[in-house]
């Protein structure tokens, strides 16, 4: 079954101040996770709902965070940025 996928604020925020290099790989990326939701690792503590998919854009490790809802078969993008300061920044919602 096939999950639709929508943008969270915080996303598209983030996703408009990326390189088109990176652009293209977080495109990629999310294409990947619709296709198989359960690929990222489920976080733990604070962030139980949250999914992280993991991929490399130009050397450098970057972090897809979503969340989905399997009643209406939805994937909620919440963040993407490299690996520094993203938990901490999606804790502070």
């Amino acid at each position: 079954m096939a999950y639709e996928v929508l943008q969270k604020r915080r996303f598209s925020r983030q996703y408009k101040k990326l390189h088109d290099d990176v652009v293209c790989d977080v495109d990629k990326a999310v294409s990947e996770v619709a296709d198989k939701p359960s690929i990222g690792e489920r976080k733990k503590g604070d962030l139980v709902s949250l999914f992280v998919y993991k991929f490399y854009s130009q050397n450098q490790l970057y972090l897809l965070g979503y969340t989905i809802d399997d009643g209406v078969c939805l994937i909620y993008l919440e963040a993407v940025s490299s690996h520094e300061n993203f938990y901490r920044d999606l804790k502070r919602k």
